[in-house]
């Protein structure tokens, strides 16, 4: 799915603070190129890294996550899946699976808010190629597309047999809202495998980090202040050994008759959300996790969102407009996680 389906809106600031190591000095790795629609980078520090060996790992192994996740491959597995018309079990890879398992835990524990059978509703609201006199969907639309929406109806996933299946012909799947996070996870075990044992990965803005930075600091990471205009930080959060991902709607909505549409659907609703919440970020074991619990974060919004992260104990930060000190006006609060995590 195209970037701006799932905006994740970070911004990468390392600084780099004073330090000292002893024996053989780290080397300091930097890759970086275009994947999933998005860019990513690398850095990993390490002794004796093969740098040319290394890449072409990265590279390799971002591939593999496109041929497995990628709902722009229509040959992908997950265009495959999707484009099948069978409801009979089907072989999925071990990747598929783990991804799906991790799908459907976030789907159950935020009542359906979360939902990677989304594609009907995101088609009815014309994200994408959206044209400015296409009108808004009429209650009886999104009903009819809400028939096609719901992972826990739809999806049966046995993981011990590595099969999913579908229970009605036309239902799809689009992991836009998970599958960068994989992907970020996938590089890391990748520089683990390298012997690289402190490293930042993202993509897209979604990443993970392990150890310090090359001056022996943790990685500082600088959550982007919402708006259209030229890009500034919000806040700065220490980031060690831990996934971040960001989730936004002020880049990508329309307006319609004087009302504005977030590109943000509730999947039980059927339509965009309504709640003043911009931007969520969320701190958790993974990258993968962090990506799925922005976007549902940013579903439920704060009030909601709130509620929930302090129940199962995730680190989130949210960004809500505040409607009466104006239009570029914001407020922000967190979880307890959060603020036991980064002192914010």
């Amino acid at each position: 799915m195209p970037r701006r389906f799932l905006l994740a809106l970070i911004l990468p600031v390392t600084l780099l603070l004073p330090g000292c190591w002893f024996g053989s000095a780290p080397e300091e790795l930097r890759l970086s190129g275009e994947t999933m629609g998005t860019t990513y980078s690398v850095v990993a520090i390490g002794t004796g890294l093969d740098h040319e060996a290394l890449a072409a790992a990265v590279e390799g192994t971002l591939a593999a996550v496109n041929a497995k996740m990628s709902n722009w491959d229509p040959a992908s597995e997950v265009s495959t899946f999707s484009a099948a018309r069978s409801t009979a079990p089907v072989r999925v890879s071990p990747e598929f699976a783990d991804v799906l398992a991790a799908a459907n835990d976030v789907h159950e524990k935020t009542g359906g808010k979360f939902d990677v059978t989304l594609g009907p509703l995101i088609e009815l609201w014309g994200f994408g190629p959206r044209r400015p006199e296409d009108p808004v969907p009429s209650d009886e639309d999104i009903a009819a597309a809400l028939e096609s929406v719901g992972q826990a109806r739809l999806l049966t996933l046995d993981v011990t047999a590595g099969t999913l299946k579908k229970s009605a012909p036309e239902t799809g799947i689009n992991l836009s809202a998970i599958a960068k996070g994989y992907g970020v996870d996938a590089v890391a075990a990748v520089l683990e495998g390298f012997g690289a044992d402190r490293y930042m990965v993202e993509i897209g803005g979604d990443l993970v980090t392990k150890g310090d930075n090359a001056k022996g600091e943790a990685w500082r990471i600088g959550i982007e202040k919402p708006g259209a205009g030229a890009q500034t930080v919000q806040l700065i959060v220490p980031v060690s050994n831990l996934g971040l991902a960001t989730s936004g709607d002020y880049r990508n909505y329309f307006e319609h008759d004087g009302v504005r549409y977030s590109h943000i659907l509730d999947p039980v609703a059927g339509r965009p959300v309504t709640h003043s919440t911009t931007s969520v970020t969320v701190i958790a074991e993974n990258a993968m996790l962090a990506d799925a619990w922005a976007t549902a974060m940013l579903v439920l919004g704060r009030e909601n969102g709130l509620k929930l992260a302090e129940a199962h104990k995730l680190a989130v930060f949210f960004i809500d407009r505040d409607v009466q000190a104006g239009a570029d006006a914001y407020m922000t609060s967190a979880s307890s996680a959060f603020e036991a995590l980064t002192g914010h």
